[in-house]
Protein backbone atom coordinates (compact mmCIF):
# COMPACT_ATOMS: atom_id res chain seq x y z
CA UNK A 1 0.00 0.00 0.00
CA UNK A 2 2.80 2.38 0.92
CA UNK A 3 4.60 1.82 -2.36
CA UNK A 4 1.38 2.25 -4.34
CA UNK A 5 0.64 5.65 -2.79
CA UNK A 6 4.16 6.91 -3.46
CA UNK A 7 4.20 5.63 -7.02
CA UNK A 8 0.79 7.08 -7.85
CA UNK A 9 1.68 10.53 -6.54
CA UNK A 10 4.91 10.73 -8.56
CA UNK A 11 3.34 9.38 -11.76
CA UNK A 12 0.55 11.97 -11.53
CA UNK A 13 3.06 14.76 -10.94
CA UNK A 14 5.30 13.77 -13.85
CA UNK A 15 2.39 13.35 -16.29
CA UNK A 16 1.02 16.77 -15.30
CA UNK A 17 4.44 18.37 -15.85
CA UNK A 18 4.78 16.81 -19.29
CA UNK A 19 1.27 17.86 -20.32
CA UNK A 20 1.93 21.44 -19.31
CA UNK A 21 5.22 21.55 -21.23
CA UNK A 22 3.53 20.23 -24.38
CA UNK A 23 0.80 22.87 -24.27
CA UNK A 24 2.92 25.99 -24.02
CA UNK A 25 6.46 27.27 -24.14
CA UNK A 26 7.55 28.79 -20.82
CA UNK A 27 10.37 30.99 -19.62
CA UNK A 28 11.78 30.35 -16.17
CA UNK A 29 12.15 26.57 -16.34
CA UNK A 30 15.81 26.31 -15.38
CA UNK A 31 16.91 24.39 -12.30
CA UNK A 32 17.41 27.58 -10.29
CA UNK A 33 14.02 29.03 -11.24
CA UNK A 34 10.75 29.03 -9.26
CA UNK A 35 12.10 28.19 -5.82
CA UNK A 36 10.28 29.49 -2.77
CA UNK A 37 10.47 29.36 1.01
CA UNK A 38 7.53 29.30 3.38
CA UNK A 39 6.94 29.93 7.09
CA UNK A 40 3.64 28.81 8.56
CA UNK A 41 1.92 28.33 11.89
CA UNK A 42 -1.45 27.19 13.12
CA UNK A 43 -3.19 24.46 15.08
CA UNK A 44 -3.64 20.69 14.95
CA UNK A 45 -6.37 18.65 16.65
CA UNK A 46 -7.34 14.93 16.68
CA UNK A 47 -9.82 14.04 13.97
CA UNK A 48 -12.02 11.84 16.23
CA UNK A 49 -12.89 11.24 19.89
CA UNK A 50 -11.86 14.71 21.07
CA UNK A 51 -13.03 18.26 21.49
CA UNK A 52 -12.03 20.19 18.40
CA UNK A 53 -10.75 23.32 20.17
CA UNK A 54 -10.06 21.96 23.65
CA UNK A 55 -7.59 19.37 22.42
CA UNK A 56 -6.07 21.64 19.76
CA UNK A 57 -2.38 22.52 20.07
CA UNK A 58 -0.01 24.86 18.34
CA UNK A 59 2.00 23.75 15.29
CA UNK A 60 4.58 25.53 13.17
CA UNK A 61 6.67 24.65 10.15
CA UNK A 62 9.09 25.57 7.36
CA UNK A 63 8.87 24.52 3.72
CA UNK A 64 11.05 24.79 0.63
CA UNK A 65 9.30 24.40 -2.74
CA UNK A 66 10.25 24.00 -6.39
CA UNK A 67 7.54 24.71 -8.95
CA UNK A 68 8.22 22.46 -11.94
CA UNK A 69 5.37 23.73 -14.11
CA UNK A 70 2.52 26.21 -13.59
CA UNK A 71 0.41 23.20 -12.53
CA UNK A 72 2.79 20.92 -10.61
CA UNK A 73 5.26 21.61 -7.83
CA UNK A 74 7.03 19.76 -5.02
CA UNK A 75 7.79 20.82 -1.46
CA UNK A 76 9.90 19.53 1.39
CA UNK A 77 8.16 20.52 4.61
CA UNK A 78 9.00 20.18 8.26
CA UNK A 79 6.32 20.56 10.96
CA UNK A 80 6.58 20.55 14.74
CA UNK A 81 3.69 20.30 17.20
CA UNK A 82 3.91 21.82 20.68
CA UNK A 83 3.39 19.39 23.56
CA UNK A 84 0.37 20.09 25.79
CA UNK A 85 0.52 16.91 27.90
CA UNK A 86 2.34 16.21 31.16
CA UNK A 87 5.32 14.96 29.18
CA UNK A 88 8.43 17.09 29.62
CA UNK A 89 9.27 17.38 25.90
CA UNK A 90 8.50 20.81 24.34
CA UNK A 91 7.59 19.21 21.01
CA UNK A 92 5.95 15.82 21.12
CA UNK A 93 5.68 15.12 17.36
CA UNK A 94 7.58 16.24 14.25
CA UNK A 95 6.67 15.44 10.65
CA UNK A 96 9.03 15.86 7.67
CA UNK A 97 7.11 15.42 4.42
CA UNK A 98 7.63 15.36 0.67
CA UNK A 99 4.56 16.96 -0.89
CA UNK A 100 3.14 17.11 -4.40
CA UNK A 101 1.18 20.29 -5.15
CA UNK A 102 -1.34 20.65 -7.99
CA UNK A 103 -2.58 24.11 -9.00
CA UNK A 104 -6.23 23.43 -9.81
CA UNK A 105 -6.82 26.89 -11.31
CA UNK A 106 -4.09 26.40 -13.89
CA UNK A 107 -5.03 22.75 -14.43
CA UNK A 108 -8.63 23.50 -15.41
CA UNK A 109 -8.43 27.15 -16.45
CA UNK A 110 -5.04 27.25 -18.16
CA UNK A 111 -2.02 29.33 -17.18
CA UNK A 112 -2.48 33.01 -18.05
CA UNK A 113 1.19 33.98 -18.00
CA UNK A 114 1.06 35.46 -14.49
CA UNK A 115 -0.31 34.01 -11.23
CA UNK A 116 -3.92 34.81 -10.41
CA UNK A 117 -4.70 36.85 -7.31
CA UNK A 118 -6.41 33.78 -5.82
CA UNK A 119 -5.37 30.21 -6.59
CA UNK A 120 -6.38 26.83 -5.18
CA UNK A 121 -3.87 24.00 -4.79
CA UNK A 122 -4.44 20.36 -3.94
CA UNK A 123 -1.69 18.80 -1.79
CA UNK A 124 -0.76 15.15 -1.29
CA UNK A 125 2.41 13.61 0.08
CA UNK A 126 4.17 11.27 2.45
CA UNK A 127 6.38 11.95 5.44
CA UNK A 128 8.46 10.65 8.30
CA UNK A 129 6.77 11.14 11.68
CA UNK A 130 8.76 11.08 14.92
CA UNK A 131 7.25 10.90 18.44
CA UNK A 132 9.36 12.37 21.26
CA UNK A 133 9.12 10.53 24.58
CA UNK A 134 10.46 11.18 28.08
CA UNK A 135 13.81 9.46 28.27
CA UNK A 136 14.70 6.72 25.78
CA UNK A 137 12.20 5.05 23.52
CA UNK A 138 11.25 7.63 20.88
CA UNK A 139 8.97 6.18 18.22
CA UNK A 140 9.00 6.56 14.44
CA UNK A 141 6.20 6.16 11.94
CA UNK A 142 5.32 7.31 8.46
CA UNK A 143 2.54 9.65 7.48
CA UNK A 144 0.41 10.77 4.59
CA UNK A 145 -0.99 14.26 4.12
CA UNK A 146 -3.96 15.42 2.06
CA UNK A 147 -5.04 19.04 1.97
CA UNK A 148 -5.75 22.26 0.14
CA UNK A 149 -3.81 25.50 -0.16
CA UNK A 150 -5.93 28.64 -0.53
CA UNK A 151 -3.32 31.03 -1.90
CA UNK A 152 -3.55 34.81 -2.26
CA UNK A 153 -0.74 36.20 -4.47
CA UNK A 154 0.21 39.67 -3.27
CA UNK A 155 1.55 42.72 -5.07
CA UNK A 156 2.23 43.53 -8.69
CA UNK A 157 5.31 41.30 -8.86
CA UNK A 158 3.55 38.33 -7.18
CA UNK A 159 6.68 37.71 -5.10
CA UNK A 160 4.72 36.99 -1.90
CA UNK A 161 1.88 34.56 -1.26
CA UNK A 162 -0.39 34.38 1.78
CA UNK A 163 -1.90 30.93 2.18
CA UNK A 164 -4.54 29.25 4.33
CA UNK A 165 -3.82 25.51 4.48
CA UNK A 166 -6.29 22.95 5.87
CA UNK A 167 -5.05 19.34 5.77
CA UNK A 168 -5.65 15.86 7.20
CA UNK A 169 -2.53 13.98 8.38
CA UNK A 170 -2.63 10.20 8.88
CA UNK A 171 -0.25 8.17 11.04
CA UNK A 172 0.07 5.18 8.72
CA UNK A 173 1.40 2.85 11.40
CA UNK A 174 -0.85 3.81 14.32
CA UNK A 175 -2.88 0.77 15.41
CA UNK A 176 -2.53 -0.93 12.04
CA UNK A 177 -1.65 -4.23 13.63
CA UNK A 178 -5.01 -4.22 15.41
CA UNK A 179 -7.34 -2.36 13.03
CA UNK A 180 -5.64 -3.53 9.80
CA UNK A 181 -6.30 -0.13 8.23
CA UNK A 182 -3.76 2.47 7.19
CA UNK A 183 -6.20 5.33 6.64
CA UNK A 184 -7.78 5.15 10.07
CA UNK A 185 -9.53 8.30 11.31
CA UNK A 186 -8.57 7.38 14.87
CA UNK A 187 -4.92 7.85 13.87
CA UNK A 188 -5.44 11.13 12.01
CA UNK A 189 -5.34 14.80 12.90
CA UNK A 190 -6.84 17.88 11.29
CA UNK A 191 -4.31 20.62 10.69
CA UNK A 192 -5.14 24.26 9.94
CA UNK A 193 -2.24 26.66 9.30
CA UNK A 194 -1.59 30.00 7.67
CA UNK A 195 1.68 30.68 5.92
CA UNK A 196 3.62 33.38 4.09
CA UNK A 197 5.72 32.35 1.08
CA UNK A 198 8.45 34.24 -0.74
CA UNK A 199 9.13 33.29 -4.38
CA UNK A 200 12.71 33.90 -5.50
CA UNK A 201 13.33 35.73 -8.77
CA UNK A 202 14.21 33.48 -11.72
CA UNK A 203 16.32 33.71 -14.86
CA UNK A 204 13.47 35.44 -16.72
CA UNK A 205 13.56 38.35 -14.26
CA UNK A 206 10.21 37.44 -12.70
CA UNK A 207 9.06 35.49 -9.66
CA UNK A 208 6.95 33.12 -11.75
CA UNK A 209 6.75 31.40 -15.14
CA UNK A 210 6.25 33.64 -18.17
CA UNK A 211 4.72 32.47 -21.43
CA UNK A 212 6.55 32.79 -24.73
CA UNK A 213 5.55 31.82 -28.21
CA UNK A 214 7.16 28.65 -29.45
CA UNK A 215 8.67 28.95 -32.92
CA UNK A 216 9.38 26.04 -35.21
CA UNK A 217 12.45 25.96 -37.44
CA UNK A 218 10.52 27.10 -40.52
CA UNK A 219 9.34 30.24 -38.70
CA UNK A 220 12.85 30.90 -37.41
CA UNK A 221 14.26 30.59 -40.95
CA UNK A 222 11.58 32.94 -42.24
CA UNK A 223 12.33 35.51 -39.53
CA UNK A 224 16.06 35.29 -40.26
CA UNK A 225 15.35 35.88 -43.95
CA UNK A 226 13.23 38.92 -43.08
CA UNK A 227 15.99 40.30 -40.85
CA UNK A 228 18.58 39.84 -43.58
CA UNK A 229 16.28 41.53 -46.10
CA UNK A 230 15.80 44.50 -43.78
CA UNK A 231 19.54 44.76 -43.27
CA UNK A 232 20.03 44.83 -47.03
CA UNK A 233 17.44 47.61 -47.33
CA UNK A 234 19.19 49.60 -44.59
CA UNK A 235 22.53 49.22 -46.34
CA UNK A 236 21.00 50.34 -49.64
CA UNK A 237 19.40 53.30 -47.93
CA UNK A 238 22.70 54.26 -46.32
CA UNK A 239 24.33 54.13 -49.75
CA UNK A 240 21.67 56.45 -51.19
CA UNK A 241 21.99 58.82 -48.24
CA UNK A 242 25.76 59.00 -48.66
CA UNK A 243 25.39 59.73 -52.36
CA UNK A 244 22.81 62.41 -51.61
CA UNK A 245 25.09 64.01 -49.03
CA UNK A 246 27.89 64.10 -51.57
CA UNK A 247 25.62 65.79 -54.11
CA UNK A 248 24.51 68.27 -51.47
CA UNK A 249 28.13 69.13 -50.70
CA UNK A 250 28.86 69.62 -54.40
CA UNK A 251 25.85 71.90 -54.88
CA UNK A 252 26.66 73.87 -51.75
CA UNK A 253 30.18 74.42 -53.05
CA UNK A 254 28.80 75.57 -56.40
CA UNK A 255 26.43 77.94 -54.62
CA UNK A 256 29.29 79.27 -52.52
CA UNK A 257 31.37 79.77 -55.66
CA UNK A 258 28.50 81.66 -57.25
CA UNK A 259 28.17 83.88 -54.21
CA UNK A 260 31.91 84.67 -54.27
CA UNK A 261 32.02 85.59 -57.97
CA UNK A 262 33.22 89.15 -58.75
CA UNK A 263 30.55 91.83 -58.55
CA UNK A 264 30.75 92.66 -62.27
CA UNK A 265 29.64 89.10 -63.11
CA UNK A 266 26.58 89.56 -60.95
CA UNK A 267 25.84 92.85 -62.67
CA UNK A 268 25.93 91.19 -66.06
CA UNK A 269 23.47 88.55 -64.91
CA UNK A 270 21.30 91.20 -63.35
CA UNK A 271 21.19 93.26 -66.54
CA UNK A 272 20.37 90.27 -68.71
CA UNK A 273 17.74 88.68 -66.48
CA UNK A 274 16.62 91.52 -64.19
CA UNK A 275 17.18 89.18 -61.24
CA UNK A 276 20.02 87.50 -59.35
CA UNK A 277 20.48 83.70 -59.51
CA UNK A 278 18.06 81.81 -57.32
CA UNK A 279 19.17 80.86 -53.81
CA UNK A 280 18.32 77.33 -52.66
CA UNK A 281 17.95 76.42 -49.00
CA UNK A 282 17.83 72.66 -48.32
CA UNK A 283 16.04 70.97 -45.42
CA UNK A 284 16.25 67.70 -43.56
CA UNK A 285 13.51 65.12 -44.20
CA UNK A 286 10.28 66.02 -42.42
CA UNK A 287 11.82 69.27 -40.99
CA UNK A 288 11.06 72.95 -41.63
CA UNK A 289 13.93 74.37 -39.56
CA UNK A 290 16.76 76.10 -41.45
CA UNK A 291 20.09 74.47 -40.56
CA UNK A 292 23.07 76.62 -39.69
CA UNK A 293 24.83 75.40 -42.85
CA UNK A 294 22.06 76.97 -44.96
CA UNK A 295 22.08 80.41 -43.34
CA UNK A 296 24.67 81.84 -45.82
CA UNK A 297 22.16 81.22 -48.62
CA UNK A 298 19.50 83.18 -46.71
CA UNK A 299 21.99 85.95 -45.92
CA UNK A 300 22.84 86.27 -49.60
CA UNK A 301 19.19 87.09 -50.37
CA UNK A 302 19.00 89.51 -47.42
CA UNK A 303 22.12 91.41 -48.56
CA UNK A 304 20.74 91.80 -52.05
CA UNK A 305 17.41 93.11 -50.77
CA UNK A 306 19.18 95.63 -48.55
CA UNK A 307 21.25 96.91 -51.48
CA UNK A 308 18.27 97.06 -53.86
CA UNK A 309 15.34 98.66 -52.11
CA UNK A 310 13.06 98.17 -55.12
CA UNK A 311 13.66 94.43 -55.34
CA UNK A 312 11.30 91.81 -53.92
CA UNK A 313 11.69 88.08 -53.30
CA UNK A 314 9.39 85.13 -53.93
CA UNK A 315 10.10 82.09 -51.70
CA UNK A 316 8.69 78.79 -52.92
CA UNK A 317 8.74 75.83 -50.52
CA UNK A 318 8.79 72.22 -51.67
CA UNK A 319 8.55 68.79 -50.04
CA UNK A 320 9.73 65.38 -51.21
CA UNK A 321 7.00 62.80 -52.02
CA UNK A 322 7.45 60.56 -48.96
CA UNK A 323 4.55 60.45 -46.53
CA UNK A 324 1.05 61.94 -46.48
CA UNK A 325 0.13 64.44 -49.21
CA UNK A 326 -1.67 66.85 -46.88
CA UNK A 327 1.27 66.83 -44.48
CA UNK A 328 3.71 67.52 -47.34
CA UNK A 329 1.62 70.50 -48.47
CA UNK A 330 1.78 71.98 -44.97
CA UNK A 331 5.50 71.15 -44.75
CA UNK A 332 6.22 72.93 -48.06
CA UNK A 333 4.47 76.09 -46.81
CA UNK A 334 6.30 75.85 -43.45
CA UNK A 335 9.67 75.72 -45.23
CA UNK A 336 8.83 78.87 -47.22
CA UNK A 337 7.62 80.59 -44.04
CA UNK A 338 10.82 79.60 -42.19
CA UNK A 339 13.02 81.43 -44.72
CA UNK A 340 10.68 84.47 -44.73
CA UNK A 341 10.77 84.66 -40.91
CA UNK A 342 14.59 84.73 -40.89
CA UNK A 343 14.62 87.57 -43.45
CA UNK A 344 12.11 89.56 -41.39
CA UNK A 345 13.35 88.87 -37.86
CA UNK A 346 17.10 88.62 -38.31
CA UNK A 347 17.76 90.88 -41.29
CA UNK A 348 14.83 93.31 -40.80
CA UNK A 349 13.50 93.01 -44.33
CA UNK A 350 10.01 94.49 -44.75
CA UNK A 351 7.52 91.62 -44.89
CA UNK A 352 5.68 93.41 -47.70
CA UNK A 353 8.66 92.70 -49.98
CA UNK A 354 8.47 88.96 -49.34
CA UNK A 355 6.08 86.38 -50.79
CA UNK A 356 6.17 82.89 -49.22
CA UNK A 357 4.39 80.15 -51.17
CA UNK A 358 4.11 76.44 -50.46
CA UNK A 359 4.30 74.48 -53.71
CA UNK A 360 3.56 71.04 -52.27
CA UNK A 361 5.60 68.16 -53.65
CA UNK A 362 8.53 69.20 -55.83
CA UNK A 363 9.51 67.54 -59.09
CA UNK A 364 12.58 69.55 -60.10
CA UNK A 365 14.90 66.60 -59.51
CA UNK A 366 14.56 62.88 -60.21
CA UNK A 367 15.89 62.08 -56.74
CA UNK A 368 13.04 62.80 -54.25
CA UNK A 369 15.52 63.84 -51.54
CA UNK A 370 16.59 66.88 -53.61
CA UNK A 371 13.09 68.32 -53.59
CA UNK A 372 13.15 69.21 -49.87
CA UNK A 373 14.02 72.90 -50.49
CA UNK A 374 12.94 76.50 -50.43
CA UNK A 375 13.88 78.45 -53.59
CA UNK A 376 14.32 82.23 -53.31
CA UNK A 377 13.76 84.18 -56.55
CA UNK A 378 14.56 87.94 -56.67
CA UNK A 379 12.07 90.02 -58.62
CA UNK A 380 13.29 93.36 -59.99
CA UNK A 381 10.79 96.19 -60.35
Amino acid sequence: MKKSIILSAFILGISTANAQTDQMALQGTKLRDNWSIELKAGMVTPLTHSSFFKDARFGFGLGVSKQLTPIFGMEVQGMGYVNTTSSKTAIDVSDVSLLNKFNLMNLFGGYLGTPRVFELEAVAGIGWMHYYMNGPGDENSWSTRFGLNLNFNLGETKAWTLGIKPAVVYDMEGDFNRAKSRFNANNAVFELTAGITYHFKGSNGEHYFTKVRAYDQAEIDQLNASVNNLRAQVNERDYLVNNSNQRINILQKELEDCRNKPAEVEKVVEVETSRIPESIITFRQGKSTVDASQLPNVERVANYLKKHAEAKVVIKGYASPEGNLEFNKKLAQARADAVRNILVRKYKINIARITAEGQGIGDMFSDPDWNRVSICSIIEQ
